[in-house]
């Protein structure tokens, strides 16, 4: 069934979220200052290695190339300003309010623990193909690994930042759910240079979360979704008029 990948991967955050929010009640303040640390350089790492994947290729047999890097630039640039006019992390923040005056929450992370949560979730390349797979060829494999890993991903984020890393499924729901339902209306676009250049800003972006998490620079990743996708109306622009 198409779209199933997306169901069990929200599914997945909620079940880690809700056993994380369990679990934080009993773990010492300092200690969940070191995980945040811990899960921050991992995220930093997550993402200089996707980027450099997608950036980095080899010519010649043995030298090193770099690729994408003004499209890249590009993107970011024009994708920053429309998440800026759009005001996407600022209606996250106040999505994830909404719900923490709804819902208890001691520690008072919920809006932190539910934006970064949905950030780190949406913004991988394993959301964007997977969620491509899912739609184009009803292949939800990738999603499926995904679910796994962010399931423990949500238990770790929830065990410092609480119940709202759980309501994280929302966004992610509708972000993939999204990629899949248009998949088969942007497939003719989606060459494999395509999804390479989303999948690189998408490693950009997970770098930017860990700056976030080790708090060295607040970056306004949300403002800067719109730029995964830049990539491909650049190519659709392309092929139309150049």
């Amino acid at each position: 069934m198409t779209g199933v990948g997306t169901i069990v991967n929200a599914g997945a955050v909620i079940f880690g979220g809700l056993a994380g929010t369990v679990l934080r009640n009993g773990i010492p303040e300092k200690y969940k200052n070191i995980v945040m640390q811990a899960i921050g350089l991992s995220v930093v790492f997550i993402g200089i290695s996707g980027t450099i994947k997608e950036m980095v290729t080899i010519v010649d047999g043995n030298k090193l190339d770099r690729q994408y890097i003004m499209l890249m630039i590009f993107s970011l640039v024009i994708g920053g300003l429309i998440g800026e006019f759009l005001k996407i992390e600022k209606r996250l923040e106040n999505l994830g309010t909404w719900f923490q005056k709804r819902i208890p929450d001691k520690g008072g992370y919920f809006s932190d623990g539910f934006v970064t949560a949905s950030l780190v979730f949406c913004v991988g390349a394993m959301a964007i193909v997977g969620a491509l797979e899912d739609g184009l060829s009803g292949n939800p494999s990738t999603l499926f690994a995904k679910s796994i890993l962010d399931g423990v991903t949500s238990l770790v984020f929830a065990s410092t930042l609480g119940i709202g890393v759980a309501f994280s499924a929302i966004p992610v729901f509708v972000y993939q759910g999204g990629i899949t339902l248009l998949s088969g209306v942007i497939k003719p676009w989606l060459s494999d240079a395509v999804i390479s250049q989303m999948s690189l800003i998408g490693g950009v972006l997970i770098f930017a979360i860990g700056i976030n998490l080790l708090q060295i620079k607040k970056i306004s990743v949300g403002n800067l979704l719109p730029a995964v996708f830049i990539p491909v109306f650049y190519y659709i622009i392309k092929m139309l008029f150049m």
